[in-house]
């Protein structure tokens, strides 16, 4: 009877398993839910469903999981494996009816009492179909909304309109035999289980779908109707005098022009679309530390993305990844330059809301958009932007724009009804489309407006880019942070909501700073990134494949035993293979003769691989730092490298974003020294340090790194000449000079570069000397050159290329 009963079953869910797709989250559950594929496992499903089973038994197939339609062993008996919360609804009714599972987790844990060592693990396991209707629907979309338990004909047309677009996922085990430890009887303990279940699988849902989104006439009138936006448009009634009239039309036309019109169908069509286009271009997405984010979403946390901005891509990456591990997809900043037609509608659909490049002057604009911005945490969406404000042309990180997170600020203090968590994003690439541009621009050419030409253009180019890296960084909790930095702040709200309190400003420089530094916490290692460096820091830019393997195993060795932080990424193939992968991009010149193959920067792209070494350049700073010590001095010892870090670090900290304080960095360096000795790529005797002899196999490992930072020892140089040849002199005029003698050394020299004298960068090192008092500011504004500037040149000195120092010296 049981054969008849699965053959009829097979026959009816055969059609059926072609209309599936199934997402599974997280893909590496060992890993990430700490799951043991050899215990025991059970499976907890919130409605009892056939279509959910068939979704639950593909994915745990390409898991490695057990089925769920395989019975469990334990006890020396057979038991179901797979257990429901809930019936479906009735199609004349929309009660829910519950299952027997308490009474089954009820007598699981009797087995517990007499059987002590029994242990089976229960995963709870949401499964979605669609992410429910964008706003309050009717009619067929609201067929298609999922919900929990719906009948067997609604799920039937979920499954046929919806059934490509299915989410399995997993949570953390319970352990049976924890649970049965706790107190109280074995219905009690039961019914708490069930209770806990029913909450989270509710969380789940909200997680994956988001909230509810706002009907146009309600936007209009919660942004008409505050406070500020209602001062902003008498002010603008008395100062431009025009009517009430005219001023809420010219308010709706600001709301018009920044708020997102968000659609879960283009969002649904769009994940499919780049689900083609990436593979099509990318030899796959790494998605680092996916947990924090999700754990925030089920803890019912307001998020915030903050990532760095490297390309246009951006936007699509980072959302199709969002989207991708189970999480609803943010609201997204993007700039009005993107406003164009027809992108900016299909963005705006996508989540998009615009904002323009400069709020001074525009009260009414400034205070519709911190509404709108507002309504937006109020309502539980989440939210992304880009703390630069702009794409970085040089490859490094910019310093931010603070006008985004002060208003995050700001809002924080009006009241929130959920935790505001803002989470750092790394996004690196192994190609980036727009590079080129970047360096014309780098080099004074105007940027482009973007244009339908210019998108047509760059699809139309679309080729293999290698790998994309997405890294979430650590988590920062608003209302922690401020508990940390700012004294007794839930006290000194205003009452004037458009009035700053004296702390804001500090406040945001401080949250500014920090999430930049887990931005750059977070890098990921790619292949291009580390061939670059390798190259760029080579005399002739070019190296013998088994030169370059050799170093790209020393560099992966070191950084794999002391780590640049807990968050970086490594790749995770064998340098071999990554460098076969990296070179089949097409990025680089190769070349064999009789001793073997060689591998060299094209014509005219050393220029462009700067950007790749740019990104990661960072992490190499410290272990840099200390060889180029070693090198210079010929014969050192640890006390002298480690007083050179204490000078210099500072300085980087700023200029790379870099999160050690000056303690834990010397205690990294002493933790790179240890290892550097015992891989050889440097020589102790005694308390003596020196560099490996030339006939070592890791000395052009060795001689490489201390090459790497060659270009920032340069740059601080000039600016340390100029100051010590005028004594005083004014901010603008110091870095106009140190551009003009930057430029003719990168002549002379043959620097790889444009951002060597690029105004921005050398406006950052100025930055840095004054804010560590290595400049005196004078009441005038200008900055003079004192003892403790002479003192930082002199070091620096012994850093830079003898050539270079006595160029320079003769200005």
């Amino acid at each position: 009877m049981s054969s008849v009963r699965a053959f009829v079953r097979k026959i009816v869910t055969s059609p059926i398993r072609w209309l599936i797709s199934v997402n599974s989250v997280p893909a590496n559950i060992e890993a990430e839910l700490g799951i043991d594929k050899k215990k025991p496992i059970m499976y907890l499903l919130q409605t009892e469903s056939i279509t959910d089973l068939l979704a639950l038994q593909k994915s745990t197939a390409g898991l490695g999981l057990p089925d769920p339609t395989s019975p469990i062993e334990f006890l020396n008996s057979e038991h179901k494996r797979c257990y429901f919360l809930s019936r479906p609804q009735s199609l004349l009714s929309r009660k829910v009816k519950k299952t027997t599972i308490e009474d089954v987790f009820t007598n699981m844990f009797h087995l517990h009492r007499e059987n002590p060592e029994l242990d089976l693990q229960v995963v709870p396991v949401f499964i979605s179909w669609g992410r429910a209707a964008s706003k309050k629907s009717t009619g067929f979309a609201q067929l298609l909304a999922d919900r929990a338990s719906p009948s067997w004909l609604r799920k039937l047309f979920i499954v046929l309109f919806l059934g490509r677009d299915n989410v399995v996922s997993y949570s953390k085990a319970v352990s049976t035999k924890q649970m049965g430890q706790l107190h109280g009887s074995n219905q009690q303990i039961s019914h708490k289980l069930v209770r806990v279940a029913r909450t989270h699988f509710q969380r789940k849902r909200q997680a994956l779908s988001g909230p509810t989104l706002l009907e146009r006439s309600t936007l209009y009138n919660s942004l008409l109707g505050s406070e500020s936006v209602k001062q902003a448009m008498l002010e603008d009634m008395r100062q431009k005098n025009i009517s009430s009239q005219e001023a809420k039309k010219l308010a709706i036309e600001y709301i018009d022009e920044i708020a997102a019109d968000y659609r879960v169908g283009l969002i649904r069509i769009g994940e499919r679309i780049l689900g083609r286009i990436w593979n099509k271009i990318y030899n796959g997405i790494h998605v680092g530390h996916a947990y924090r984010v999700r754990e925030l979403a089920q803890n019912g946390h307001e998020i915030i993305y903050v990532p760095c901005h490297r390309s246009h891509m951006d936007y699509l990456l980072l959302t199709y990844v969002i989207h991708h591990e189970g999480l609803v997809t943010p609201h997204i900043a993007a700039g009005i330059n993107l406003n164009f037609w027809p992108v900016g509608k299909i963005f705006r659909r996508c989540g998009a809301f615009f904002l323009r490049r400069s709020f001074a002057g525009n009260k009414l604009y400034t205070a519709t958009f911190r509404e709108y911005l507002e309504l937006l945490f109020n309502k539980g969406y989440s939210v992304k932007y880009y703390p630069e404000g702009g794409r970085s042309r040089t490859g490094r990180l910019l310093p931010p724009k603070t006008g985004m997170l002060a208003m995050t600020l700001q809002a924080a203090l009006k009241g929130i009804n959920r935790p505001v968590s803002i989470v750092p994003v790394y996004i690196g690439y192994e190609h980036v489309m727009e590079v080129k541009s970047y360096q014309k621009e780098l080099k004074g050419k105007t940027k482009k407006k973007e244009s339908p030409t210019q998108i047509f253009s760059a699809i139309r180019k679309l080729k293999n880019y290698g790998h994309g890296f997405v890294n979430f960084g650590e988590p920062l909790q608003i209302n922690q942070f401020l508990d940390k930095h700012v004294e007794n702040w839930r006290e000194t709200t205003p009452d004037d909501p458009d009035k700053k309190p004296t702390w804001l400003t500090p406040a945001v420089n401080t949250l500014a700073d920090t999430i930049m530094t887990r931005i750059n916490r977070a890098a990921a290692l790619n292949g291009t990134a580390l061939v670059a460096l390798c190259l760029l820091s080579s005399k002739t830019q070019i190296m013998s494949r088994s030169e370059l393997t050799t170093a790209l195993k020393d560099y992966l060795l070191l950084l794999s035993k002391v780590p640049f932080s807990s968050d970086f990424t490594l790749p995770e193939v064998e340098v071999e293979e990554l460098i076969t992968n990296t070179l089949a991009l097409n990025r680089f010149e190769q070349s064999e003769d009789e001793y073997g193959k060689m591998i060299a920067t094209k014509d005219n792209n050393a220029v462009l691989l700067t950007y790749y070494r740019n990104n990661i350049l960072h992490v190499f700073a410290l272990p840099s730092l200390i060889m180029a010590v070693v090198f210079s001095a010929r014969k050192t010892d640890k006390a002298a490298v480690l007083d050179m870090v204490s000078k210099l670090y500072p300085l980087l900290k700023r200029e790379f974003f870099m999160h050690y304080s000056l303690e834990q960095a010397l205690e990294h360096a002493e933790a790179l020294i240890v290892q550097m000795t015992e891989q050889g790529l440097l020589m102790k005797t005694g308390d003596e340090l020196t560099s490996p002899s030339a006939s070592d196999d890791t000395f052009h490992s060795a001689w490489l790194l201390s090459r790497a930072m060659q270009e920032t020892w340069q740059r601080y140089a000039v600016v340390l000449r100029v100051l010590e040849k005028e004594k005083t002199v004014a901010r603008s005029n110091l870095e106009k000079q140190s551009c003009v003698i930057a430029e003719r050394l990168s002549t002379l020299f043959g620097m790889s570069s444009p951002e060597f004298y690029d105004k921005n960068v050398l406006g950052s090192f100025v930055y840095a000397l004054r804010e560590n008092n290595l400049l005196k500011n004078l009441d005038s504004g200008s900055l003079e050159f004192s003892e403790d500037s002479l003192v930082l040149k002199k070091a620096i000195m012994e850093l830079v290329w003898p050539e270079i120092a006595q160029h320079l010296d003769k200005i």
